[in-house]
């Protein structure tokens, strides 16, 4: 199967790196993203001094991350100098080199590190005006592709797209972590890591895929990279099929590890095939024709039951009207049936058809 991308002149051997965050920050952790399996490598994002972050700053359930996290903690000085120049030597994989915040900030930063980069990324998480003006900024000093981070705070999303587009920014990263938000400790009786913290992971997922999906749809031809909720090979191919071309994972590997990349890039292969794909390549040039076009479902078929089914009972004790009940097989009142879909979205055996496919 074949896994890679190819934007904007650069080579990709599959679709999958690392997001901004604590796994990309310094030397090492650096050296492992351009060691592994991994597409391309990101840097954590640099401002011209290191953030002051409150510790202690993360925590993780099964499924989300919170964090008060900020930008790179070390001077931009040490990514200049000492980082980047190594990392530069023995080069494996695209480097995507993520920066922020001010105009200022990116008049003086940008050149310093625009012979390190393949691609900027800029986050735009505590940006709240000129956002033309830091584009325009940016562009002046380099010539690279500038991917602008969306936060999922910003309503008018596609007017942001815009915007950037217009000031000379290339394509897009959606989404950002979500809040602010405050998570509660009962064991201590008091907020967990701080008042505003932010959150990712697969918890953000549908999020993120619906700003992917209607960016794409509103601006067909732009490069778009998704990130947000990413754990696994089948959540790679929604993100290209809902209009991605490249993916970004952090959240899932502070929660698992960061063995989850090459597990997952060793999966996609699998995955392509289940879901009857060739390559990427594929995916992203039969969205247009599939994901994209005007789809009309049926509002009154009811659930059938292949023989998958086990009789665990699980429809059952889920069906909100009521409608299901057991027998020798799975019986369906069609006088209560709904039509909704939950019994065959929920079936763990896939022994439900009819009412979603």
């Amino acid at each position: 199967m074949d896994l890679s991308v190819k934007i904007l002149g650069l080579y990709f051997e599959n679709p999958l790196g690392p997001a901004a965050g604590p796994i990309v920050e310094g030397l090492e952790n650096m050296l492992f993203f351009n060691n592994n399996t991994c597409g391309f490598n990101v840097a954590k994002t640099i401002s011209v001094e290191g953030a002051i972050v409150p510790k202690p700053c993360i925590a993780g359930t099964s499924n989300t991350i919170y964090n008060c996290e900020l930008w790179s903690e070390l001077h931009s000085d040490v990514w200049i100098n000492e980082i980047l120049p190594t990392i530069h030597k023995d080069k494996k994989k695209p480097l995507i080199i993520s920066a922020g915040y001010k105009e200022e900030d990116f008049r003086y930063l940008i050149p310093k590190l625009d012979p390190f980069a393949d691609m900027f990324e800029i986050s735009t998480h505590y940006v709240k005006e000129n956002l033309a003006g830091i584009v325009k900024s940016i562009r002046e000093n380099t010539d690279k592709p500038i991917f602008m981070k969306l936060s999922p705070h910003v309503d008018d999303y596609l007017g942001f797209v815009k915007t950037v587009l217009d000031a000379g920014a290339t394509g897009i990263v959606a989404i950002n972590s979500l809040g602010p938000g405050t998570a509660i400790d009962l064991d201590n009786r008091s907020v967990l890591l701080a008042e505003e913290i932010w959150m990712s992971g697969p918890a953000i997922k549908p999020i993120a895929l619906h700003r992917v999906y209607k960016i794409r749809k509103a601006f067909p031809d732009i490069p778009i990279i998704g990130v947000g909720g990413i754990g696994s090979a089948k959540d790679v191919l929604e993100f290209i099929l809902a209009g991605a071309d490249l993916v970004q994972m952090l959240s899932a590997a502070l929660i698992k590890g960061r063995k989850l990349y090459g597990k997952i890039i060793a999966d996609l292969p699998k995955a392509l095939e289940k879901f009857g794909f060739s390559s990427i390549e594929e995916i992203r040039k039969i969205r247009k024709e599939t994901i994209f076009k005007d789809i009309v479902k049926a509002v009154d078929n009811y659930p059938s039951f292949n023989e998958k089914c086990n009789m665990c009972g699980l429809c059952v004790r889920i069906c909100p009207a009521g409608a299901l009940s057991e027998a020798e097989t799975i019986i369906v009142d069609k006088e209560k049936c709904i039509h909704c879909g939950l019994c065959e979205s929920r079936c763990p055996q896939d022994a439900i058809y009819g009412v979603l496919k």
